[in-house]
């Protein structure tokens, strides 16, 4: 009890942290810093992180077995690996992906899954070439104090036409950050068609949920 109790606090109060900051260098750092314990204590029924998992199986639910075998995958803001890691069970092969944290980074690498990964800042233009993956999928990115809406834009780009874009944003947010307005302009632009933004749940065992985007490139 007391062990789950302490794993409860720290998750909560590292979270606060990053939640806190809007300074790139700083979430950098604390990403950095929770690398290690990031899996464990997210997985710890006082949060249930349920994000990866919901969106591995949208993208299979979408696209097939044979489509998600096939396809090329980004895994923006990939973070330790969890995305990619139920991405590979659910039968995707080649899986790409970037985090702004080096620390997290080393950590998706053991997984063992990704064909490459790179740091990168999402807040700015993405490396890949226009229409270079198949599917994007964004989970855990979306959230306060972190990436804004305008990354959707670079999400469209690199994905290619009848392509898929899987992205989760927080339920307190969506309005309020701008993300609705994004999803909304990006389906008036007729760059993608909306195919669902679902309110799910997110971290379970905080009672936390987000919209599960899913978005078709055109």
């Amino acid at each position: 009890m007391g062990s789950t109790a302490t794993t409860a606090n720290v998750a909560h109060e590292t979270l606060a942290r990053v939640y806190a900051s809007s300074d790139v260098a700083a979430t950098r750092a604390l990403y950095d810093e929770w690398a290690t314990t990031y899996d464990a204590e997210m997985a710890d029924a006082s949060q249930n992180y349920v994000g990866p998992a919901l969106a591995a199986a949208c993208v299979l639910r979408t696209l097939g077995p044979e489509a998600t075998a096939r396809a090329a995958v980004l895994d923006a803001g990939c973070g330790t690996g969890l995305v990619g890691l139920h991405l590979a069970r659910a039968g995707a092969r080649t899986i790409d992906g970037i985090d702004l944290s080096p620390g997290m980074l080393a950590v998706a690498r053991k997984t063992g899954v990704y064909r490459a990964l790179d740091a990168v800042d999402m807040s700015g233009p993405l490396p890949p070439r226009d229409g270079a993956y198949a599917v994007a999928v964004c989970i855990g990115t979306f959230t306060q104090g972190h990436v804004g809406p305008g990354a959707m834009d670079e999400l469209v780009r690199v994905v290619k036409p009848q392509g898929l874009v899987v992205a989760t944003v927080l339920a307190d947010i969506w309005e309020t950050g701008g993300y609705a307005a994004k999803v909304a302009a990006l389906v008036a632009e007729s760059r993608v068609k909306l195919l669902g933004a679902e309110l799910t749940d997110y971290r379970q065992g905080a009672g936390v949920q987000a919209r599960l985007v899913v978005l078709e490139v055109l």
